[in-house]
């Protein structure tokens, strides 16, 4: 197991191991990867720079905490010199970037080394990461069930072990899900704050950029660093929750199914209260008809984006992908503008709904990671779709835009990973994640 952000930063920096030698046993561990997390890997380059902030070092010169600390790039983004295939078949002659995305520019330019690409979902569009051009990711710690999707590989690494921090994108649920089915932190920012240049589309209106980490003091780092723009990751503020006001959600919305995740919220939201923060319980009764408008506007967005391909080459896509994509080219474009409107209409009352808490604390996903290719599952004697069940409780926040991060919970029944969402109302990131940090675990 990888150390943290936290020790592999001293370490680089005294010289107890070199970006070299971190960043080389990084890449074998990579190409060891049984999890299927790893698209490709961009050792020759990575060993140059590592080479090179080596020599930084050596020279006295120091960047940050990510200076030679290895990090990881969902397929979604595109990296000089490498392809961005997305996952998919349709890209598989993709040339090479020709430029890093500014997210990924920036990493470099505070130190860190660009070590892979990382499994995605097709296209992004589907939480579960079992659908793509190179088969499933696999859970790392089952490998028989999902990882979650869309930023899987990205969660997978971090979760085997094998990087500290990576990308991801979050459309819906994308980095916060699999954060939260494989026991890692997921930050989504709140919308626009990081830039989603030189990363495929799937939902201009509802994409956001996020951060994969092993711990809430990764997490911070890499916020900072990719915030600012002389962020070098040491603006993390120390725990500390008197004062704030958490809100819990009591509408039948954000139930949760499998029953060691309320736990798990009732766990964290004790810990808060018993560390200062007062809890006052909260009603969104118009989340139904807001999340409803989820599907009608990124339906119709990733259509737009794909319609010459379907019609080109349908066959490049995954049956799923394509299934689901196909039903948007005959939704009137009214409807999509009647979403948009009712979104707006409805986000604003949800706001109003719940601004009295600083944050909100609830369940990342209804259930914890499901069996590889189970499309449903039973509940209480009903079928529920997978797939609608790791979106709901996270897609709410792409459409307020609303900052949120995936922490792991307490499990009382030592299984799989539960993940905890932490949604800032009043807090923007760097309050998001001082909540998370006082339930750390790290």
């Amino acid at each position: 197991m990888i150390a943290s952000l936290r020790e592999l930063g001293m370490a680089l920096r005294s010289g107890a191991l070199s970006p070299v030698e971190h960043v080389t046993e990084t890449l074998d561990r990579l190409a060891a990867d049984q999890h299927n997390a790893v698209i490709t890997l961009d050792a020759e380059r990575a060993i140059t720079q590592a080479k090179e902030l080596s020599e930084e070092l050596a020279r006295g010169e120091w960047r940050g905490p990510l200076h030679g600390v290895a990090v990881g790039v969902k397929d979604l983004f595109d990296v000089a010199g490498l392809p961005t295939r997305a996952g998919s078949n349709v890209l598989a002659d993709a040339a090479p970037a020709t430029a890093d995305a500014p997210v990924v520019a920036r990493l470099r330019a505070a130190g860190a080394v660009v070590v892979a690409k990382l499994h995605t979902h097709e296209f992004a569009y589907g939480p579960t990461g079992d659908a793509a051009a190179t088969g499933p990711a696999l859970n790392p710690h089952d490998r028989t069930r999902i990882t979650g999707g869309s930023s899987s590989g990205s969660a997978a690494a971090i979760a085997a072990g094998h990087l500290t921090l990576a990308l991801g994108t979050d459309t819906g649920a994308s980095v916060r899900t699999p954060a939260a089915l494989c026991g890692v932190v997921g930050l989504k920012p709140a919308f626009g704050t990081l830039s989603t240049d030189g990363v495929f589309p799937l939902s201009e209106t509802c994409d956001h950029v996020g951060v994969l980490a092993a711990d809430v003091h990764a997490a911070g780092v890499a916020w900072d660093v990719l915030s600012r723009p002389d962020g070098t990751g040491g603006g993390i503020q120390a725990p500390g929750v008197t004062g704030v006001r958490v809100g819990v959600l009591v509408d039948d919305y954000w139930r949760a199914f499998d029953p060691a995740l309320p736990s798990a919220v009732d766990a964290a939201v004790e810990t808060l209260r018993a560390r200062g923060a007062s809890v006052v319980e909260v009603s969104t009764p118009m989340i139904d008809e807001l999340a409803a408008t989820y599907p009608v506007i990124v339906g119709a967005e990733a259509y737009a984006t794909h319609a010459a391909w379907l019609a080109e080459r349908p066959e490049g896509y995954q049956d799923v992908t394509r299934e689901r994509l196909l039903p948007y080219a005959e939704q009137p474009a009214r409807e999509y503008v009647d979403a948009l409107r009712t979104r707006r209409r409805l986000a604003a009352a949800m706001r109003e709904a719940v601004g009295d808490v600083d944050v909100l604390v609830l369940p990342t996903t209804r259930l914890r990671a499901t069996p590889l290719g189970v499309a449903d599952v039973d509940v209480d004697g009903r079928s529920v779709l997978v797939r609608a069940q790791l979106l709901a409780l996270t897609l709410p926040f792409n459409l307020t835009r609303w900052p949120a991060v995936s922490v792991p919970g307490d499990v009382p029944d030592g299984g799989l990973p539960a993940g905890v969402q932490i949604v800032g109302v009043k807090l923007e990131e760097r309050g998001v994640l001082r909540v998370a940090a006082a339930l750390a675990r790290d």
